[in-house]
């Protein structure tokens, strides 16, 4: 009976050490534009916020990428900033190409953000500034996948 329980448990350890999860997309070292001046005088002024991603697809199949999102989160000031610190801003629907990465192959996906800024007229205000954590989501034909930018987005205002 031990011996039965002993091979049986063997059998158990060998099958799931021999089976690994299906390899799926991966995302790394994404980026966005570090800086973007505010024009003096600008009222919600609309600019493109642009990122990059690393994506590896380890699937035997083609990934798609359906749709994406971004949010970007305040994360600190600089002088009289509008927003707090910890505002949200929900950027919606995000532009990603190329919108598919082949199987076993890795590719940089290029995103524009729509963002907008407001700054008061030159030499009307003292300048200050606001830094944003980005964080973007692809649903792809592989799964919901979420990554942040490993640096900030800096809007400076007049």
């Amino acid at each position: 009976m031990h011996h039965r329980l002993t091979a049986l448990i063997a059998a158990i350890w060998l099958t799931a050490a021999c089976s690994s999860p299906t390899p799926a997309l991966s995302l790394s070292n994404a980026s966005v534009d570090p800086t973007h001046w505010c024009p003096g005088g600008a009222n919600n002024a609309a600019y493109d916020l642009h990122a990059i991603i690393h994506a590896r697809n380890d699937t035997g199949k083609v990934v798609t990428i359906q749709s994406a999102s971004a949010q970007m989160t305040l994360a600190s000031v600089n002088g009289s900033w509008l927003e707090p610190v910890g505002d949200r801003y929900d950027a919606g629907s995000v532009n990603v190409s190329p919108i598919s990465v082949a199987a076993h192959s890795s590719a940089t996906l290029n995103v524009i953000i729509p963002s907008a800024c407001t700054s008061g007229a030159y030499g009307s205000t003292t300048s200050s500034s606001g830094s944003y954590q980005v964080k973007m989501r692809l649903l792809t034909s592989a799964g919901d996948i979420s990554i942040a930018a490993t640096n900030t987005h800096e809007i400076l205002a007049a």
